[in-house]
């Protein structure tokens, strides 16, 4: 922005001013406390009044420009240096810094087992069940692959909810021990048709065990991790707690996880669980056996 018509300091003398016209430097010099180089008795007077109303007028319309009675930005060259460049002013202002907002996470998804009277997150990464042929799946991992072993198509993860009901135990503990061996066969030895799909199950071990709070209900999990002939193996939990509609039959839930790289994290299986509430009740937090956690 050009400055308007005025005394400034001479960019090659800064001890003496010199008369800017608006465009460009003139060969009129003024020491600070003289009158204007040029010009005798009433011509000097009136030059002086009339450079005194000009350097005001220059002042109030640069206390404008500089939004505070800041003075305008000076030039400095070495003395005889030839002085082009017009006086600067710096009308610059600091952006204020962007602080963004975390993301929410209270609209996160959820799938629904009416039958059992619950609801399950759905974490990152997992779908509700898609061309799926095996019974009760409510959520798997996205996207399908060649399974290792025998043809056929294979998912890196797979959650399971039904109803026990072809026993008549209720105890959390013994339906969790009992269901994980076959929860083992289902998913890595053979399938529904015969088929190995990871060659079969070589071995076992339980990693995890213990009491759990599900849905505000004192229930129980049993963890394996599963050896394969072919592929990385994965991981089987069964998780056994009371529902809390109709008859409070137990609930099992079957976790299938992956093993390596391309398996779906291991903390998604206790997501899913400290996520689980009774349907219709989203805010459910705790209750019976809220104080017990997994084993570590």
């Amino acid at each position: 922005m050009t400055p308007p018509p005025g005394w400034y300091p001479d960019p090659s003398a800064p001890h003496l001013q010199r008369w800017w016209d608006g465009t460009a430097w003139t060969d009129h010099w003024n020491q600070p406390g003289q009158p204007p180089a040029g010009g005798s008795g009433r011509a000097r007077i009136v030059a002086l009044v009339t450079a005194g109303a000009v350097l005001v007028a220059a002042i109030v319309t640069g206390a404008v420009y500089l939004r505070g009675n800041e003075p305008a930005a000076q030039v400095q060259t070495e003395p005889g240096a030839a002085t082009t460049d017009a006086p600067t002013i710096d009308d610059s202002t600091p952006s204020p810094s962007a602080s963004p907002s975390a993301p929410s996470t209270d609209d996160s998804p959820v799938v629904v087992d009416q039958l059992n009277g619950i609801t399950l997150p759905l974490p990152d990464g997992w779908v509700r069940p898609r061309y799926v042929s095996e019974d009760d799946v409510v959520m798997t991992t996205d996207g399908t692959y060649d399974c290792p072993g025998d043809s056929g198509v294979c998912r890196h993860g797979l959650v399971i909810s039904r109803t026990a009901t072809s026993t008549d135990e209720t105890s959390p503990r013994t339906l969790a021990r009992r269901d994980v061996s076959d929860a083992a066969d289902a998913a890595y030895d053979r399938d529904l048709t015969g088929r190995r799909p990871y060659g079969g199950i070589e071995s076992h071990r339980e990693v995890g065990s213990g009491q759990i709070a599900v849905a505000g209900r004192a229930g129980y999990f049993v963890r394996w991790r599963v050896r394969t002939a072919d592929g990385p193996g994965g991981y089987v939990e069964s998780l056994a707690f009371p529902s809390s509609v109709g008859t409070e039959s137990p609930v099992l839930i079957r976790f299938v996880f992956d093993a390596g790289e391309d398996g779906p994290p291991l903390a998604d299986m206790d997501r899913i669980t400290r996520g689980i509430r009774p349907a219709g009740d989203a805010a459910t937090d705790g209750g019976v056996g809220s104080s017990i956690g997994p084993a570590k």
